[in-house]
């Protein structure tokens, strides 16, 4: 389960509530395509922006439509009290793991941030993955709490951050964090653009966005990695260069998997929750012809 491709779907939604048929067709699309897990409740699909009972529900949704694909869900709150709260509907619902980051309003400290996980995995029936994501919680990781919280009970993963572009340095960040943790504890990359070099680097996931709306074209890369081919596997990368060009231009993959779930039919407009926003314009234009360029659509098709 927390190897592999985890492929994180959006959360179609406007302030109505959740577009629940467009959601399972998303799901669907990605258990159809054999990705190793589906991760519902990330960043991508916008967790933060949910109540406990809209959680539930996307977590329910994700179970009874994902075939045998496991489920990840999503559990981060403001409260320990809240995270509980979602990990046991999410464990009720059928939910293979979990996925809790450090969210927050207030600084944390690392006590807390440990004490956060140790509450939660005692709770827990469930593997969980540790969500290290400081460009939405503002909580920078150390090598060593990593290493602290990883020998916890339930705990067996860990998503880092991209990884610098660079496989000689990427592959000492994976060596020196595998070093510090059980060997039962994963470690998998996020940032789409970085997936390529993080699991050339030794990493044993890719936490995809992408994978997510086109996990065909994902699978290829992961699979690539998997078997020692890290030249079809930047290969696979450098063609969708003008993908993570987008990424970098509009501050991260979310609003561009948005608009292109948008543009493609995949969701209806908007499928952001206010204030959030898919690009307008000439931004969407752009990405029009990106999608239009790599012919991405082929992969939803298939």
């Amino acid at each position: 389960m927390f190897t592999g491709l985890s492929a994180f779907p959006l959360t179609p939604m406007n302030e109505h509530g959740i577009q629940e048929r467009e959601f399972i067709h998303l799901v669907e699309h990605l258990a159809a395509a054999g990705v190793d897990s589906i991760g519902v409740l990330g960043s991508t699909g916008n967790y933060a922006y949910l109540s406990v009972a809209e959680r539930a529900r996307v977590a329910s949704l994700s179970v009874e439509n994902a075939g045998t694909v496991p489920v990840v869900v999503g559990i981060g709150a403001l409260r320990t009290r809240d995270v509980l709260a979602n990990a046991e509907r999410a464990q009720q619902a059928g939910a293979s793991g979990l996925l809790l980051a450090p969210v927050s309003y207030q600084k944390l400290t690392d006590d807390e941030v440990y004490d956060l996980y140790a509450t939660v995995s005692r709770s827990l029936s469930v593997p969980l993955c540790v969500y290290d994501n400081p460009g939405t919680t503002h909580f920078d990781f150390s090598d060593e709490l990593h290493g602290r919280i990883a020998q916890l009970p339930q705990v067996r993963s860990i998503k880092i951050p991209p990884v610098v572009n660079d496989i000689e340095k990427a592959r000492e960040r994976v060596v020196r964090l595998r070093a510090l943790i059980p060997s039962e504890v994963t470690i998998g990359i996020s940032g789409d653009p970085a997936a390529a070099t993080g699991l050339n680097a030794g990493c044993d996931a890719w936490y995809s966005v992408i994978g997510g709306l086109y996990p065909r074209t994902a699978l290829a890369l992961t699979r690539a990695a998997q078997a020692g081919d890290t030249q079809q596997a930047n290969a696979l990368s450098s063609a969708l260069e003008p993908l993570w060009a987008l990424y970098r231009e509009y501050g991260g993959s979310l609003r561009v998997a948005a608009t292109i779930a948008e543009l493609t039919g995949k969701v209806s407009q908007p499928c952001l929750p206010q204030p959030l926003k898919a690009l307008q314009g000439d931004d969407r234009k752009r990405v029009e012809q990106v999608v239009a360029q790599l012919d991405l659509a082929a992969d939803f098709r298939a």
